[in-house]
């Protein structure tokens, strides 16, 4: 059995992800930038419980996609990252929280707050500066939530398990990246 944990993250529309991983590619020092931008939901399922995961993303999968906005940012203190709002996506993450609340490590447990991180690792004062720069220039929009990605944590990068696309009650599933 594979005992790596599983992260499960929200599939953005391809402009979004394309928009937050040129930022993350110009902002995250690139000697520790393994990923490209996501929206993590949880950082550590159990392997374990990989099956009962992979059934229940198939479950809620069942719901059309949805706006979520991109309301503005936040500091890090060693980075800087774009705020989400959603009541859709709270309400997700909030469903698929209770159905594995006894499974949840502490960081997963806690209280959601959607984010995207484009610069991590950095000195408080770099990322304050990228901070100003970007609160500057910032205008309101929004992104459109297609569907969850479940990885394995392989060390750095991750290895992709699973897609779940978005889809109406009743449409056939879709998956892949």
């Amino acid at each position: 059995m594979d005992d790596r944990p599983l992260i499960l993250t929200l599939r953005l529309d391809t402009a979004s992800r394309e928009r937050f991983d040129a930022l993350r590619r110009t902002h995250f020092p690139p000697g520790r930038n393994h990923l490209a931008a996501h929206v993590t939901l949880f950082h550590a399922l159990p392997a374990e419980h990989a099956d009962a995961v992979r059934a229940d993303l198939a479950d809620v999968a069942d719901l059309a996609p949805f706006a979520v906005e991109v309301a503005g940012l936040r500091p890090l203190g060693r980075g800087v990252a774009y705020v989400l709002r959603s009541p859709e996506l709270d309400a997700l993450r909030a469903e698929l929280a209770d159905r594995w609340r006894p499974w949840l490590t502490p960081q997963d447990a806690q209280r959601f707050s959607a984010h995207v991180t484009v610069q991590n690792k950095v000195s408080p004062a770099a990322a304050r500066a990228l901070l100003d720069e970007l609160t500057a220039g910032f205008v309101p929009g929004t992104a459109r939530a297609e569907g969850l990605d479940l990885w394995r944590y392989a060390g750095g990068p991750w290895e992709f398990d699973g897609g779940y696309g978005f889809r109406p009650p009743g449409a056939a599933a879709v998956t892949g990246s």
